[in-house]
């Protein structure tokens, strides 16, 4: 997988971890398969999709290198359901899945399912929303809070420190959603001059998450600026016509192809990227590791936002082109470094 070297230290961890470790595979049942059952927050959401690209492309890298089938069981349901997710866990362990690889939706209602599933032998872990306090093995992921920090302090940048904002927030259940919000609401009272309308909740499709926009905008014609924790609303062209860049600034979390005319228009000038491929390239990796291997892994791989803007925007428009996107638009990939 070609990566850069944006990315170098997280990958260099995994790598380091592995070589330390000199544990040998006991022998998978059912023979020379080993499936790993992959349940994102929803199927129709890119930045899972991405993850499952990564996941396969992981899974084809160690069935030619370690000589035993790597399948990833895709078992995302449609719409965010944390009780779904919890059932196709269940199905997952009764299909006779080696472990699992878990973003969840709602931690409170997967935890049991999880720690069911550990109790009767097949491994867990997750990856961008954590289960705490369950018997998940590792997460692979960022530090939520420290995501919302970051997209305040940008944001009070693009405003001037003053101005009246208010939060996308995606699931309200979301353990990693909470605590982004919760580090938006605290960095935010470091500016005198910014005051927070409300945080928005939403069903987190494009099309629902750029409606919640319109309707908050209309609500408060005198909005500033827009902190989204995802970047629900940017896989759609909606705001580009909707909103003015001169009045409103948004900054968010993630940065995929659809997103980044938004960079290039400036009403987002700036995205932190998730390198959301990466969720499925390294967590199969160190599940493989961790369970088929038997290396010790650690509890958290930690994850590192990437700050796009016009100045990057053709070395990020390059990595998701080596990522496998093919809806990246040529003109950004002709940009220079």
């Amino acid at each position: 997988m070609p990566t850069s070297s944006l990315f170098s230290r997280a990958t260099l961890a995994v790598v380091v971890l592995a070589l330390a470790s000199c544990g040998k595979p006991d022998t998978i049942a059912g023979g020379k398969t080993f499936t790993i059952a992959m349940i994102a927050k929803s199927s129709t959401n890119p930045v899972f999709l991405s993850g499952r690209q990564g996941a396969e492309v992981a899974a084809a890298e160690l069935t030619k290198a370690q000589g035993v089938t790597v399948k990833i069981d895709w078992l995302t349901p449609p719409n965010e359901d944390g009780a779904v997710q919890a059932q196709r866990i269940a199905e997952a362990v009764n299909s006779g899945a080696n472990a699992i690889l878990l973003s969840a939706s709602d931690a409170g209602k997967v935890r049991g399912a999880v720690n069911e599933a550990v109790d009767r032998g097949v491994p867990v872990m997750t990856f961008d929303s954590d289960v705490p306090d369950s018997k998940r093995f590792s997460f692979y992921g960022g530090d939520d809070f420290k995501m919302g920090q970051q997209v305040m302090d940008e944001l009070a940048a693009q405003m001037g420190g003053k101005g009246k904002i208010g939060i996308i927030a995606g699931n309200q259940n979301a353990p990693n959603l909470q605590n982004r919000v919760r580090g938006v609401r605290e960095t935010a009272a470091k500016y005198p001059g910014i005051v927070i309308v409300d945080a928005f909740y939403h069903a987190e499709t494009p099309q629902d998450a750029a409606a919640e926009v319109l309707r908050v905008k209309n609500a408060y014609p005198d909005l500033n600026g827009i902190a989204m924790i995802g970047g629900w609303a940017l896989f759609t062209r909606t705001l580009l016509t909707d909103l003015d860049p001169k009045k409103l600034k948004i900054v968010s979390v993630d940065a995929l192809p659809a997103e980044l005319p938004y960079i290039e228009t400036g009403l987002a000038p700036v995205l932190f990227a998730q390198p959301c491929y990466l969720w499925g390239y390294e967590s199969v990796k160190v599940i493989f590791d961790h369970v088929y291997l038997k290396k010790d892994v650690p509890a958290h791989v930690p994850m590192e936002l990437v700050r796009v803007s016009r100045e990057n925007l053709g070395t990020w428009a390059r990595q998701l082109k080596d990522w496998g996107f093919t809806d990246v638009d040529a003109k950004y990939l002709a940009l220079p470094k």
